[in-house]
């Protein structure tokens, strides 16, 4: 019984490596040419399924990694804005006493 299994789980994976060689695009393909993977495949059933696993079949795209943000700077906590209209044009900022 064992010994059925393990033939019907191998038919299952050559299988399954066949019809994802075929229905690959040509242009995904890595390595060696397509028609090439379809005999290694086929030829040799439980070893070239494995190499078409590992080593023809296209790699899943990678998200990007992700950039980190600036951190933004932490305000003085001893200067508060005051409001905006000056001669210049810009901020004034004013010394606020420390809470006690």
């Amino acid at each position: 019984m064992a010994g059925v299994l393990i033939g019907l789980a191998l038919l299952a994976f050559w299988l399954f490596s066949l019809f994802d060689v075929v229905t690959t695009p040509e242009d995904e393909v890595r390595n060696v040419p397509k028609p090439l993977w379809i005999i290694i495949v086929v030829v040799i059933p439980l070893l070239g399924g494995v190499v078409w696993m590992a080593r023809g079949r296209p790699r899943a795209p990678r998200a990007a990694w992700p950039v980190p943000r600036a951190r933004a700077r932490r305000r003085d906590r001893t200067t508060t804005p005051t409001s905006c209209v000056t001669s210049t044009g810009g901020c004034a900022a004013t010394t606020s006493p420390e809470p006690s």
